[in-house]
């Protein structure tokens, strides 16, 4: 019996040294860290006691190596603490976030290689976020990864609104299904893009989104994405696992590490309600805090911009069509005839800025404005922009001094037709010449392959890139909007001048053939969760071909679901992308895109469902007012909605833009209704969504 009991003593507590559990502050998320018979570690996670991730394994494989940090490992120690605070974001949904969490930092040696490695678990309200860590070391110093194993057991065949694994472009529609359905959809869900290299038929990027049987949304991505390739998952639909799935370079390697290093978090947010999902700072707490000293110069914007007419066909990028090649410094545009539908001329660009001024906007985007669009795209063209000269047709110095005269800032474009080496060896002259003529940000563009040649737009070396030119942006004190460029992993709490990305199917599709009209009711429970999107919303015609008869597209919204826009899909950089002629047909409703915020100190969102509807209210900074919108999927429905965020005892008039009741995005889509009344925290209101529509609301604080 003595020894029965002393067996018993001995296996609990060499349980006990294999399995570690943390709880998450509020206690309602448990996270159990475990070693296997093996030495693989291993992690399993669940939410009020419902199971969301099964026992799943950590690890990495490495290339060249005898023998890859998957197992074999013993537990050298571990360390669990606490950590509380509030920070303030230079801008956001919110003035001030908490960055609340327990954690579990496991430190592992490896048998026979006395290799060490820490994996680090951060538990917060809303979800876990895990790492890699590789310590200074004599046995761990250079080595590549082949492949990084970590692993997401899921419980169920749970529905997924997802789009296709791809090393090379973020743009396509989501579908949603079940996971077990994946495979047979990924096919038509790859819709062709002009770069794109898919890598699995299970494939699926981040962040991911997924509902239970049960009602539980849980959440895949990362976060604090620097130096490492971006991470994708790959399902084994038998099993329902996700495995990481990291972007190859040009040699098949997927990360060349240094110790001491670390790689991106692992994120993993869960709850029973969607809106939580949504108001998550997670991802934003797992990046470093700012970096950059004086922030006084990053400023929220909103901005019109010659851009959507050469979207639509009606004018061009390029300034002639006589060339049929150009090469810069050689080619003498001076002598080239002008083809007449060149956007970015100096007559056309000072009516946006007129416009621009008239209307309260802060700035105006121009693209191209430089040398170098008749064969700018689909030849590997190393040497294609200079970005510092400019057409015959466009004063730069001229320009800038007549936007100064208005109070209008100019946004810079920067297209590098996807070679990283080119812009890089002329950002700095770039970035000067910005500042030399009054641009204080710029919309930076990734289109096409990579140069150099074999490297993808994901990858670990272009990742690099991106973040050396928010860098190099930041010692000139300029604010970055990149295109094509990774997803957003909450850099931007790190470097605030990352004021917007695309990086996601944005509304250029609409004139491309169309966006399914739920798209935006998923981009933020996706595309969203790392960071800002410049979506570039605000479009009132939705026949294309009233604009270049020869584009027969279709915008699937209502207009009512375009105002909406401004605050479902957040961003301290937005654009009214539509022709000013179009705003002036439809002035009453223009005027919400004038008076709606871009800066905000309080969100709340008051209904979501992913695919489906969302709403959300937001309290524009520095006042006591805010503003409301709502987008809808493809189904009509009643937003239910109470204004008890308004301070109590205060009287508001709430002016409401709604779909009108035979709204549909397809067949009536400028359908809408205007209507003012005053409301207070009591209020309450029911509002009828149109398919692919919604409302916006702007509620004045009573003086």
């Amino acid at each position: 019996m003595k020894h029965f009991f002393l067996l018993t003593w001995l296996c609990l507590t060499s349980n006990a040294l294999l399995a570690q559990q943390l709880k998450s502050p509020n206690q309602q998320l448990q996270m159990e860290f475990s070693l296997q018979k093996d030495g693989t570690p291993g992690y399993s996670l669940k939410f009020k006691d419902k199971v969301v991730i099964k026992p799943s394994k950590l690890g990495l494989e490495l290339k060249d190596d005898t023998k890859s940090l998957l197992n074999d490992f013993v537990i050298a120690d571990t360390k669990t603490t606490s950590f509380d605070e509030i920070w303030k974001p230079v801008w956001g949904e919110v003035a001030s976030i908490r960055n609340h969490y327990n954690e579990l930092a496991v430190t592992l040696n490896q048998k026979g290689t006395d290799r060490q490695m820490v994996i680090r678990f951060r538990l917060f309200d809303e979800g876990l976020g895990f790492r890699y860590e590789f310590p200074l070391q004599k046995n761990l110093t250079y080595f590549v990864i082949k492949e990084e194993r970590s692993q997401f057991a899921m419980n169920g065949d749970h529905t997924a609104f997802w789009i296709p694994g791809d090393y090379d472009t973020q743009e396509y529609d989501y579908t949603t299904s079940k996971l077990s359905e994946i495979r047979g959809l990924t096919e038509k869900a790859m819709t062709a893009n002009v770069s794109q290299q898919s890598f699995s038929p299970t494939g699926v990027q981040t962040a991911l989104m997924m509902k239970t049987a049960d009602g539980l949304y849980i959440n895949l991505h990362e976060a604090a994405l620097i130096n490492y390739s971006c991470m994708h998952l790959n399902l084994d639909d038998k099993n329902m696992v996700f495995e990481s799935w990291l972007t190859p370079d040009a040699k098949g390697d997927k990360g060349y590490m240094q110790a001491s290093c670390q790689s991106p978090w692992r994120t993993i947010m869960v709850s029973d309600d969607a809106r939580e999902i949504l108001a998550s700072k997670m991802t934003l707490n797992l990046n470093d805090p700012c970096k950059i000293g004086d922030t006084s110069w990053i400023k929220p914007v909103k901005y019109v911009g010659v851009w959507w007419e050469m979207i639509t066909g009606k004018s061009t990028w390029a300034y002639t069509d006589e060339y049929p090649t150009v090469q810069l410094g050689v080619t003498d545009f001076a002598k080239a005839k002008p083809n007449g539908k060149h956007g970015a001329n100096t007559a056309n660009v000072k009516k946006y800025i007129d416009f621009a001024a008239a209307n309260g906007f802060d700035a105006v985007l121009v693209e191209g404005w430089n040398e170098g669009w008749e064969d700018w795209f689909g030849h590997s063209k190393d040497y294609v922009f200079d970005f510092v000269t400019p057409y015959p047709d466009f004063d730069v110095k001229g320009i800038h001094e007549y936007a100064k005269s208005k109070g209008i800032k100019m946004i810079m474009h920067h297209e590098t037709s996807g070679s990283t080496r080119n812009y890089e060896r002329h950002m700095d002259k770039a970035y000067q010449f910005m500042k030399d003529n009054g641009y204080d940000a710029v919309k930076s563009g990734y289109v096409g392959p990579i140069l150099p040649r074999g490297e993808n737009h994901y990858d670990q070396w272009i990742v690099n890139h991106y973040q050396y030119a928010i860098e190099k942006a930041a010692d000139y004190k300029i604010m970055v909007n990149a295109h094509e460029a990774i997803r957003p992993t909450g850099i931007c709490r790190t470097y605030p001048n990352l004021i917007g990305n695309e990086s996601a199917r944005g509304t250029e599709y609409q004139a491309f053939g169309g966006s399914k009209p739920n798209h935006v009711t998923i981009l933020p429970f996706t595309r969203l969760i790392g960071g800002p999107m410049d979506y570039t919303p605000g479009i009132f015609e939705m026949d294309i071909s009233k604009i270049n008869p020869e584009n027969t597209s279709h915008l699937n919204s209502t207009l009512a679901n375009q105002l909406a826009l401004y605050l479902t899909m957040y961003s301290p950089l937005q654009m009214a992308a539509d022709l000013p002629e179009n705003y002036e047909r439809f002035a009453d409703a223009f005027q919400f895109i004038k008076d709606v915020a871009v800066d905000w100190s309080d969100s709340k969102y008051l209904e979501a469902e992913p695919g489906q509807y969302i709403t959300v209210a937001r309290k524009a900074k520095g006042t006591n007012n805010w503003f409301i919108g709502n987008v809808n999927g493809e189904t009509s429905r009643v937003s239910s909605i109470n204004f008890d965020f308004l301070e109590k005892g205060k009287k508001y008039e709430a002016t409401i833009y709604a779909d009108a009741k035979d709204a549909h995005y397809k067949t009536n889509p400028q359908a809408y209704t205007i209507r003012k009344m005053n409301v207070t925290n009591k209020t309450k209101l029911s509002q009828f969504s149109a398919p692919g529509g919604g409302y916006a609301i702007s509620v004045i604080e009573k003086k």
